[in-house]
């Protein structure tokens, strides 16, 4: 092996920084020139003396390793001139000299720095000094408290560029994740999310709320976010908003078991202010409506709403039986009750992690399984909403014990708690091995192989309610029965390569991807039940000619392949380099670009182990640079495909898809079926792509107490994919897909991370942190005068256009008429006349602001004082702004006047008349800036040394949390950080409130011990 260089110490040919699992290939080569190797025993402890069982202790430059036991010790085998790395999560890695010494005492230091600490990245894992990509990290113990039903609400306010807004307050509500803004029209916000290097589909469930619930956040040891190309590109087709790498807990050091167990009541945040009877009496007079007045003073919020209590409990075992396997099982319970009635969020969930090791440690097996089942109990939010902000507060909620008919044979909103449910039961499991092999010192393959595997009932029904007669699927009642399933297989082969020689490292990854993924659906619909108190699903199915069952169903089936590399080169420890490509073939595309293909590469300079730097204040100073493309396939399947119709000419109608080939045809049966186009073949449809530049400092002062991270960024996306209206108006189908020619949607911005931290060796310590985020963003180049996100709904407003992607202007632009008021002489709006033509015309409306936040900032305060910890962690927004829909729709005069409640909004214009129409327009634009105190949290942790407990129990705590115990922000609805708008075309919607589930607030008090 020519390329071997001979020292007086084998040990010092390597970095420092070097993976210590790596082997030294020429090992053999130093037979007569070693001194003999000998056994070697030691204790690994933390600064306070106590032993650090897990601990990795491994002879530099070799294979060889080992793990201490449960009291800190280990036994290894090495020459009296070998240098031990020892390391630990959490503290700084140590390099001992043997020195000859046959045992040693090794004392770990916390990790301030955190350069040592272990980064998952694309397939693999990195230290966090030699990254050069930006990538944000949050470990299980920064993680946010209180009832968590998801991975998203673990991040909120935590990291830099990431934003993370809850859709309401619904139990498990889905959340609008947006890493360094939006870069698609179609494919939404989602990033790609990959649990112990599983990727996940986002694709539909069938569940209603959050696809990720199934995950208990109990589980989770970590969270990494790939945030630039750099980072994201070996991932390729599905990055280009992102990457989130989820990583679950492994077994460590001995065996132990913990029970956690919490319970929590929530209740709602925030009312809104609408008349009380009193208030309603005088207020529908004076608008001169017609006062319909039963008597009562009734709070509907309060009657629709209630005190949800949830509890869980997790119990987890955990531990390494030797250096050689590892093991981590747990179960888990959660029923969290939502603050509306008939609300509820239940999960039982299982965990199974494996890791054996053999053959010397060449051969590796890591075994994951996630298995759940869910069930999501949910009301009829929007007509629960309405109910409770509009139903006339002089009616009494019961009378003579049942719910009120009201007079306008509607049904009374606690009735339909017990005639309405919409019910979804889901049971996945996500499973995945990966067996490794060293082949050769250094040259590892690895195969990773597995399923996400989904199934989802869901029963919308209605029983039949006869005495409410305008509403026919009450009146006779109705059953939505929907069937999903979703499976996504994956394989995937990769070969690792790992070279070092004096100041030189060098990784070499390989690999190829498959991946198909099969969803199904089938939704029945059957209408009248019999009046006999038994729920629809149970009852007799049978269609009828006045009311035929309805039945939908589809399955997609859709493959992705892809071949990806990358080479990452570090030398001296100061100057790194690393290069991706990869190849993504998706069967979505057409045959003329079903490839697509994404490069990447970055580069970094650890300027603060250069010589001149030795006596600066910097203990870190790395600065980084990096380009790339990722790309986007979330499209609708089948659409490079031609589609067709038939359809047969129908009594009473005039179709043209029927041609009377036959002229003796005297019956419809003579005429064939015609043939037409609904979809165009579209061979040429390209992939979508994200190019992305970023420039980052890392930095750390005053013996890394300060550290932080600066980054800027620059992403364009173009090829945008989009289904579009022909401009030639003879055309064989109304839209068609396409690239849209030259239209780009740029994001860029700054980031700004800074910690700081106390001695954490003193009774009283303490650490700040907190993260800010700019972001500016652009439709450039767009041939449409506006592409609609967001449309109104309701009667006479349906379709009206409330924000889009328009040229020139920020994402999420509002487009609207700009309210001026009411005039005096007829009552009605006045909008301003922006083009000066003397008309309020469409041409009128114009850009007044963007759903999309200008700034994200979230900051934390954490306080330890002996056995106390306080943790107080804030988030907010800023530079958007909110349509306030339920506002348009509901409060408005005409509907005071007919004595259906409102706020005071409806009559701050007395002049108003009641004819005036609900237009879309800056009268229902808010500011959508807020700052929320999202969790605190005072832990206590119990001290059982010295008595007989202490030998059974090893920690133990008493946590008391808050969760959104305020915001401050001056929005009227029940909480600014809310999307409920509906989408226009298949674009997802921002920054739209329409009858939102509120937001709790809840107080939770927990226990939990480790045996």
């Amino acid at each position: 092996m020519p390329w071997v260089v001979l020292t007086a110490n084998p040990a010092q040919a390597f970095p420092a920084s070097v993976n210590t699992k790596l082997s030294f290939q020429a090992e053999s080569s130093f037979t007569n020139t070693e001194a003999a190797a000998q056994s070697v025993s030691g204790t690994v402890t933390d600064q306070a003396g106590a032993p650090l069982p897990g601990a990795t202790v491994v002879v530099k430059g070799t294979t060889k390793g080992t793990s201490t036991n449960a009291e800190g010790k280990f036994v290894i085998d090495a020459d009296a001139d070998a240098v031990l790395v020892v390391s630990f999560v959490g503290y700084a890695t140590k390099q001992i000299p043997v020195n000859g010494q046959s045992s040693i005492t090794i004392q770990l230091g916390q990790d301030l720095s955190q350069l040592n600490e272990v980064v998952v990245v694309g397939y693999g894992t990195q230290k966090r000094s030699d990254i050069t990509g930006a990538i944000s990290s949050i470990s299980s113990e920064s993680f946010n408290r209180g009832v968590v039903t998801n991975p998203g609400e673990l991040l909120q306010g935590k990291l830099a560029g990431v934003s993370i807004a809850a859709n309401s307050g619904e139990p498990g509500a889905a959340q609008d994740i947006i890493i360094r803004g939006i870069g698609s029209l179609r494919s939404g916000t989602q990033p790609l999310y990959v649990v112990d290097g599983f990727l996940l589909d986002n694709s539909n469930t069938g569940v209603p709320t959050n696809p990720l619930t199934f995950i208990n956040p109990n589980d989770i040891e970590s969270i990494d976010v790939l945030k630039d190309a750099s980072a994201t590109a070996v991932y390729g087709s599905r990055a280009s908003n992102g990457v989130v790498v989820i990583t679950t807990k492994k077994g460590k050091g001995k065996p132990q078991m913990t029970l956690a167990a919490s319970t929590a009541i929530s209740s709602m945040a925030k009312k809104i202010d609408v008349f009380d009877a009193d208030a309603f009496r005088r207020e529908v007079v004076a608008t001169g409506g017609t006062l319909q007045d039963f008597g009562a003073n009734t709070n509907w919020q309060d009657e629709l709403s209630q005190t949800g209590v949830s509890n869980t409990v997790n119990l987890s075992m955990s531990g390494a039986n030797s250096e050689s396997f590892s093991y981590f099982t747990s179960v888990g319970y959660q029923d969290q009750e939502g603050i509306l009635k008939n609300s509820r969020l239940k999960r039982y969930s299982g965990k199974l992690n494996l890791n054996q090791k053999a053959f010397n440690g060449r051969m590796k097996v890591d075994y994951n399984l996630t298995a759940s089942r869910t069930e999501n109990l949910r009301p009829d939010i929007t007509s629960t909403m309405s109910d409770m902000l509009t139903l006339n507060p002089t009616i009494p909620p019961y009378t003579n014990g049942v719910p009120t008919l009201l007079n306008t044979n509607a049904l009374n909103p606690l009735a339909r708690y017990n005639l309405f449910s919409d019910k979804a039961i889901n049971h996945r499991i996500l499973a995945n091995i990966s067996p490794s092999i060293e082949i050769l010192d250094g040259l590892v393959y690895k195969l990773n192989f597995g399923v996400d595997y989904s199934t989802t009932t869901r029963n919308q029904q209605y029983k039949p309610f006869p005495a409410v007669v305008n509403e026919s699927d009450v009146s006779n009642g109705v059953l939505d029965n929907a069937i999903s399933g979703n499976t996504n297989q994956l394989v995937e082969n990769t070969l690792t390569y790992n070279w070092f020689r004096k100041d030189h490292s060098v990784t070499l990854l390989a690999g190829h991807s498959y991946q198909k993924f099969l969803d199904e659906t089938r939704i029945t619909t059957y209408r009248g039940f019999a009046n006999n108190n038994i729920d629809p699903i149970y009852q007799d199915h049978t269609s009828t000619t006045a009311l035929p069952t309805a039945v939908n169903s589809e399955a997609l089936k859709n493959e992705l392949q892809s071949f990806f590399g990358r080479v990452n080169y570090i030398f001296a420890d100061k100057y790194m380099f690393t290069g991706t490509f990869r190849a993504d073939g998706s069967s979505k595309f057409g045959q003329n670009n079903k490839y697509g293909y994404f490069p990447s590469f970055a580069a970094g300079w650890n300027i603060s182990k250069e010589a001149f730097m030795n006596n600066t204040v910097f203990n870190n100073l790395k600065l980084r640079a990096s380009w790339g493309q990722t790309g986007n396939q979330e499209i609708p399947s089948k659409i490079t495909k031609a589609s067709y119709l038939e359809q047969r000419l129908q009594t009473g109608t005039g179709s043209v898809s029927t041609y009377p080939i036959d002229t003796d045809a005297t019956s419809l049966q003579g005429y064939p079926y015609g043939i037409i186009f609904t979809r165009l073949a579209n061979p040429n449809l390209k992939w979508e792509v994200s190019t992305q530049a970023d420039l980052g400092i890392d930095f750390a002062f005053f013996k890394s107490r300060l550290t932080g991270t600066l980054d800027y960024f620059n992403k364009q996306s173009s090829n945008i994919l989009l289904e579009v209206v022909p401009s030639d108006p003879v055309q064989p189908t109304s839209t068609y897909w396409t690239n849209i020619p030259n239209m780009k949607i740029q994001n860029n911005g700054v980031e700004l991370t800074l910690n700081y931290g106390s001695d954490p060796s003193r009774d009283f310590s303490y650490n700040i942190g907190g993260n800010f985020t700019y972001i500016q963003n652009k439709v450039k180049k767009s041939p449409y005068a506006v592409l609609a996100t967001g449309a109104a709904q309701g009667s006479g407003q349906s379709g009206a256009t409330i924000n889009g992607y328009i040229n020139g202007q920020p994402l999420g632009a509002f487009y609207m008429y700009e309210f001026d008021g009411i005039n005096p002489d007829n009552g009605q709006n006045v909008f301003r006349d922006t083009n000066g033509d003397g008309a309020i015309l469409d041409n009128d409306r114009v850009v007044v602001g963007s759903a999309i936040p200008k700034i994200i900032y979230g900051y934390n305060l954490n306080f330890k004082y002996k056995a106390f910890d306080l943790g107080l962690n804030f988030n907010g927004v800023a530079g958007n702004k909110i349509f306030n829909h339920t506002t348009m729709t509901l409060f408005s005069k005409a509907q005071l006047a007919k004595s259906n409640n409102t706020t005071d909004f409806a009559i701050k214009y007395p002049n108003e008349a009641l004819s005036n129409a609900n237009v879309v327009s800056t009268r229902y634009l808010e500011n959508g800036s807020f700052m929320r105190l999202n969790n605190a949290t005072l832990a206590y942790n119990l001290n059982f040394a010295g008595s007989k407990l202490g030998n059974v129990i090893q920690r133990a705590s008493l946590t008391l949390t808050g969760q959104n115990l305020f915001v401050i922000s001056s929005y009227s609805g029940f909480d600014p950080e809310v999307n409920t708008g509906s989408a226009a075309g298949g674009i997802q919607t921002f920054g739209i409130d329409r009858f939102t589930y509120p937001r709790a607030r809840t107080f939770l008090l927990g226990l939990n011990v480790t045996f």
